[in-house]
């Protein structure tokens, strides 16, 4: 591909575009500057009108994948319809296909060391896929006796760990590991039992009902 300089249609997009393959290919510290800048065509040093440096780059993939995240869980939330229980559970498997879908973003945002307050821009980005899945714990949650009811921030941080924990052993393919559910039945049934200790669905219901 012939050097583009500082002429790039699109400079800074296009090497967030390449950091991306790079980051799925080698992952987040596999790779230079010097090679996204030749993955998207231009020179080295146009990259420094826009990055500072590597981890400047990532964090604008990161960003930019934290955006893609909440757009789709707020999608999946759909404001608590067509009960706050099912939308609650489409959360959860809209973080499985968010992983499966863009992988180099998911690397990016859980897997690069960068840190979500690196910027403003990440941080808020980062709230706000939060925030979906908090408002998602609070609407539930109000269907909880108040002096047993956890804060929707713990509540939304467990189903959080529960769904990564989930993409990262089952979901990503990684080496040596096989899965011995198909990850939804795993997430659903995870979410199912957590939310049985809660008392927000009865022992003979079924996952995703309830109103």
């Amino acid at each position: 591909m012939a050097k583009q300089g500082y002429h790039h249609g699109n400079l800074r997009q296009a090497l967030v575009e390449a950091s991306l393959k790079l980051i799925e290919a080698k992952g987040p510290t596999g790779f230079t500057l010097s090679e996204a800048a030749r993955e998207a065509g231009v020179t080295p040093a146009a990259v420094y009108r826009h990055f500072a440096g590597r981890e400047d780059l990532i964090a604008e993939a990161a960003r930019q994948g934290y955006e893609i995240f909440a757009d789709l869980l707020e999608y999946a939330y759909d404001e608590g319809k067509p009960s706050v229980l099912a939308a609650f559970e489409k959360t959860g498997r809209a973080y499985l296909a968010f992983a499966r879908k863009h992988p180099g973003h998911y690397v990016a945002m859980f897997e690069s060391g960068i840190s979500i307050q690196r910027n403003p821009e990440l941080a808020a980005a980062s709230r706000r896929a939060l925030g979906v899945l908090e408002r998602a714990a609070e609407a539930l949650s109000e269907r909880i006796p108040a002096h047993r009811r956890p804060p929707p921030q713990m509540f939304a941080a467990h189903v959080w760990a529960m769904s990564h924990g989930v993409v990262e052993l089952f979901a990503r393919g990684s080496p040596g590991t096989r899965a011995p559910f198909p990850p939804e039945d795993l997430l659903e049934s995870g979410i199912g039992v957590y939310l049985r200790g809660l008392g927000l669905v009865a022992p003979d219901d079924e996952a995703g009902g309830g109103s």
